[in-house]
């Protein structure tokens, strides 16, 4: 079955052209870089219901292209994924909801590909905190977008990952 939508996308007046945060802002507060940024922008944070909408306009030299279905590029379900965490990352960290120097993934479920992502997409993704458990994990729900349509969705788990950890 699928899942409520967590906003109502033409309910609210998102402006994908001037975001609220853009790259340098998500740079602030989340680590990944270069071929691992998976956000293009923030345009709507809900402190209210912890809660917020981001996006990842889809190029066309996207890393995974060349080799992910060759003449037919399919955005990766792992990449959709790492698109959804990091819009959590993003509210968790900018907002303290966790500890930590990075969120880490603890988890999914129910996650659901309702319908391919192709370069020259604007996947639009929303994302809401529905527990967190004393500083140890953030619970979200998420979901992908594209022209209005319910591409994707799920649950993650957020841990907080400290850089002192040994990882040797």
């Amino acid at each position: 079955m699928r899942p409520q939508q967590i906003y109502d996308l033409d309910e609210l007046e998102l402006d994908f052209d001037h975001p609220l945060h853009d790259i340098h802002d998500i740079r602030k507060v989340n680590p990944q870089r270069h071929e691992m940024e998976q956000l293009t922008g923030i345009v709507y944070i809900d402190r209210e219901k912890d809660g917020l909408i981001g996006f990842k306009d889809v190029s066309h030299e996207e890393f995974w292209i060349q080799g992910h279905m060759p003449g037919f590029p399919l955005m990766p379900g792992v990449v959709l994924c790492e698109c959804a965490a990091q819009l959590a990352g993003f509210y968790a960290r900018k907002f303290k909801i966790l500890g930590g120097d990075f969120l880490g993934f603890g988890g999914m479920s129910e996650v659901r590909f309702r319908s391919p992502v192709f370069p020259g997409s604007r996947l639009v993704l929303m994302a809401r905190v529905d527990r967190v458990r004393a500083g140890r994990r953030a619970e979200f729900s998420f979901q992908g977008y594209v022209e209005g349509k319910m591409v994707f969705s799920g649950n993650m788990i957020g841990v907080p990952i400290n850089r002192d950890q040994d990882i040797s």
